[in-house]
C-alpha cells in the first residue's frame, strides 16, 4: 500500500476500476485544515483527464507497470503487430494505444507498457527522437538559412513534417515523436 506522500509524476494509479497516469501533482496547506494533495490524471485505459484531491496521508493504489521493448512488424486490419525482442512473442495493439503511430516504420523500436497484475499491454510509445529520411520536399535555395521559415516535407512513413528551407529531399533528419517537430539534420 502507498499513501499520498508516495505520488510522483508518471505513476499509474487505480481509481474507480480505471487506470490513470499522474501528469502533475502538488500539495495545498492551510493554517487551520489538514493538508490536501491534488493531482491531474490522464486516463491510461480510457480517454479521460481528471483532477483528484486526497487528504494528506490517504491510501492510494499504484499499479506496477513494466516497460518492454518490442519491434514494429506491420499493420493490418487487426491493428499494429509488434514482436518482443527477447521472447519473439507477437502482440497486436489498436491504433489508440500507441502515442505516435504516424512515425512507425518497419523494424522500429516501440516501448510497450504492461500491467503486471493482468499481464496485458496498457499502452505503447516510440522513442522520443527518431531518425527518418525525407522522401519528398520542394528544393531548397542557397541562402535560405537566414530566416526561420519552414516548408512541408514528406518523410518515409508518409507523414508530413515542417522543416527549414535549406533541408533537401533524400536527407536524414531527427524528429521529436512527442511534438512532431523537426530537430536537426543527421549526417550519413
Amino acid at each position: 500500500m502507498a499513501n499520498t506522500a508516495d505520488i510522483s509524476r508518471g505513476m499509474i494509479l487505480k481509481l474507480d476500476g480505471s487506470l490513470y497516469s499522474v501528469v502533475e501533482f502538488g500539495e495545498n496547506k492551510t493554517a487551520r485544515a489538514a493538508a490536501k494533495v491534488w493531482a491531474k490524471l490522464k486516463g491510461v485505459d480510457n480517454n479521460r483527464s481528471i483532477e483528484k484531491t486526497w487528504n494528506s496521508g490517504e491510501t492510494v493504489y499504484p499499479v506496477r507497470v513494466e516497460k518492454i521493448t518490442y519491434q514494429y512488424l506491420y499493420k493490418d486490419e487487426t491493428g499494429y503487430n509488434l514482436m518482443n525482442n527477447e521472447t519473439y512473442e507477437q502482440i497486436v495493439l489498436a491504433e489508440e494505444m500507441i502515442d505516435a503511430p504516424q512515425f512507425l516504420m518497419d523494424g522500429s523500436e516501440v516501448f510497450v507498457y504492461v500491467n503486471t497484475e493482468t499481464d496485458l499491454p496498457i499502452g505503447a510509445e516510440l522513442p522520443e527522437k527518431i531518425v527518418v529520411r525525407i522522401t519528398y520536399c520542394e528544393p531548397g535555395l542557397r541562402g535560405d538559412t537566414a530566416t526561420r521559415a519552414t516548408k512541408p516535407a514528406t518523410i518515409e512513413t508518409g507523414t508530413t513534417v515542417n522543416v527549414p528551407l535549406f533541408v533537401d529531399e533524400g536527407e536524414l533528419i531527427r524528429v521529436n515523436t512527442k511534438t512532431g517537430e523537426y530537430l536537426e539534420r543527421v549526417k550519413e
